[in-house]
């Protein structure tokens, strides 16, 4: 149970820093208001860093199904906990993003974009193309996933975690490498529950003039972060690890 007990802290923490720094630049009269998607990059890799440093010695810090898969794939994970790491992992998604609205509860209310809205929930593309945003979500989380399985090493650990509080500066640069050079596509999702959890938040909590949850995409985040795992857990059973 304490394993699934830091997945849900330390998704709930990515959650809170990521999408509250995202609410800080879209919503109307925040102190961050229009400061950009670099800030946002760096923010997100910071939310990385400290939810990984927070919950590593706990779960290993997956804090991403796409993450559990790949490492489940590899070798380097139990299968029977992949399916409470998940749903552990979008309940913390769902708990940051209610904490997000109580932060920003004030902002939410005086913003009347309700694209502006959602995007503190959910991604969404720039340029709506189903096969290109699949594409682009797998290749971003193709480069996490590879970036994690190397960062954990070659052998199966002690623990059912991967993760070390000493591995967090790496995974967090790895985030912020992505999000700067293919985040502008689709918002770089790179993790299902990332997007779902705050998406049903953002379907279920009542918020004035929030608009659509935009469901027709919400596949998207979930399909590219999930092939982009299994071909990064595929080539990394090909290609030769130092030890």
């Amino acid at each position: 149970m304490i394993l699934y007990t830091g997945e849900l802290i330390g998704t709930a923490i990515l959650i809170l820093l990521g999408n509250g720094v995202v609410a800080n630049v879209l919503l109307a009269k925040t102190k961050g208001h229009d400061s950009g998607l670099i800030v946002i990059a760096f923010a997100w890799a910071i939310a990385v860093f400290t939810a990984v440093f927070i919950t590593a010695p706990i779960s290993g810090a997956h804090l991403n199904p796409a993450v559990t898969i790949g490492l489940a794939l590899a070798g380097k994970f139990d299968w029977w906990l992949v399916p409470g790491y998940v749903v552990a992992q979008l309940i913390g998604a769902f708990i940051g993003q209610l904490l997000v609205i109580l932060a920003y509860r004030d902002h939410y209310r005086a913003t009347a974009d309700q694209g502006a809205v959602l995007a503190t929930f959910s991604t969404d593309p720039a340029i709506p193309n189903n096969l290109s945003n699949v594409l682009t979500e797998a290749i971003g989380t193709f480069v996490l996933v590879f970036a994690v399985l190397y960062i954990t090493g070659p052998k199966f650990g002690d623990s059912p975690g991967s993760l070390g509080a000493l591995d967090a500066l790496p995974v967090a640069l790895v985030v912020l490498g992505i999000g700067l050079s293919l985040g502008g596509p689709t918002g770089y999702a790179i993790n299902p529950a990332r997007d779902l959890g705050p998406r049903i938040a953002h379907f279920s909590v009542p918020l004035h003039g929030k608009g659509d949850s935009n469901w027709g995409y919400a596949w998207v985040p979930i399909v590219g972060p999930v092939l982009g795992a299994l071909l990064a857990a595929g080539l990394w059973h090909l290609v030769p690890v130092a030890l």
